[in-house]
């Protein structure tokens, strides 16, 4: 019997598609992952011409995915992280190797995931980590969906679709001079400002607005900055006040005091994985070392704030 089946994309033509619209053009691709902008020109044209319809079009800004484009993207990343998964996947525990991309706030980064790091090198020294900025990955959960990342740090609320194991949950403080003195803090302070924080879109932002409104706190005055450090430089200088996860204070300049909120405010974070990659062995392992890691976790004393906690899981969140 003959087969009558047309012939498909192949991986070629999907990692073509996949980095001229990751690097936003043609030369731009070709100069990343050094092949020619001929053969990535040739690879996306036969790819158009199976797909029968244009798959990414230039721009002023550069060359973006079509409305297609946009729809056949999110299988040609499926389709090329199940191929290189098949090999991930036939890797025994003892021996792993390979490179495992994971992405992280700064502050769990300098905190949290060190230990695991180090951990994991001791036991697969086959393996390298790349550690990468969350925010420069467009959103850690984004950049896990995308498959521009194996695993990523996350605040874990609202997101339901990928395997989440749980992290400590950080604690928000507000951080002003130190000349304020230690006595606690109440919402009339907080309405008071001028309030430093990070700019609209970061989550840091969106969450201490939404603690604020959701308890009737009137802000008089709001400021944005791009960068931790300068925003406590701003505090230690009269400035403002402002309000910041724990892990991001440590350590705490001098000349700051950091001090509960009226009412607790957390940031629940998680390590995120596409489920259908939670059991690759790599996955598996690394997965394995934070959870062993976090087992041990003790928050450091630097801000003399509270007494050591251990982690606590969301109800229904585990880990793989």
């Amino acid at each position: 019997m003959t087969d009558r089946t047309p012939a498909g994309p192949s991986l070629a033509q999907l990692r073509a598609l996949i980095a001229v619209a990751d690097c936003g053009g043609f030369g731009e691709a070709a100069a990343e992952y050094g092949v020619s902008q001929s053969t990535l020109s040739e690879a996306v044209a036969k790819l158009e011409a199976l797909a029968g319809r244009p798959l990414l079009r230039r721009t002023p800004a550069g060359t973006v995915p079509t409305e297609a484009g946009h729809r056949a993207l999110v299988h040609a990343r499926a389709a090329v992280q199940a191929a290189a998964d098949a090999l991930l996947a036939a890797q025994e525990e003892g021996t792993l190797s390979g490179t495992l991309r994971v992405a992280s706030f700064r502050s769990t980064a300098t905190h949290l995931l060190p230990p695991v790091l180090a951990a994991f090198r001791a036991r697969h020294p086959g393996v390298t980590v790349t550690l990468l900025d969350a925010e420069a990955c467009g959103g850690g959960d984004q950049a896990v969906r995308a498959g521009r990342v194996d695993l990523s740090v996350i605040v874990a609320d609202e997101v339901h679709d990928l395997r989440l194991t749980p992290l400590p949950h950080d604690e928000y403080l507000f951080v002003a001079p130190a000349s304020r003195g230690t006595r606690p803090v109440t919402f009339d302070e907080l309405s008071t400002g001028p309030l430093i924080l990070p700019p609209y879109r970061d989550t840091c932002h969106q969450r201490v607005l939404r603690y604020l409104r959701e308890r009737g706190v009137p802000l008089t005055g709001l400021t944005e900055v791009g960068q931790d450090s300068v925003t406590l430089s701003m505090v230690g200088h009269g400035l403002g006040v402002t309000v910041m996860p724990r892990l991001a204070l440590l350590p705490l300049p001098p000349g700051l005091v950091a001090l509960p909120l009226p009412e607790p405010l957390t940031r629940p974070l998680a390590l995120a994985v596409l489920p259908q990659r939670a059991a690759l062995p790599l996955i598996r392992a690394f997965t394995a070392a934070v959870v062993e890691s976090v087992g041990r976790f003790r928050w450091p004393d630097d801000l003399g704030v509270g007494p050591e906690r251990r982690p606590e899981p969301r109800p229904g969140v585990g880990p793989n």
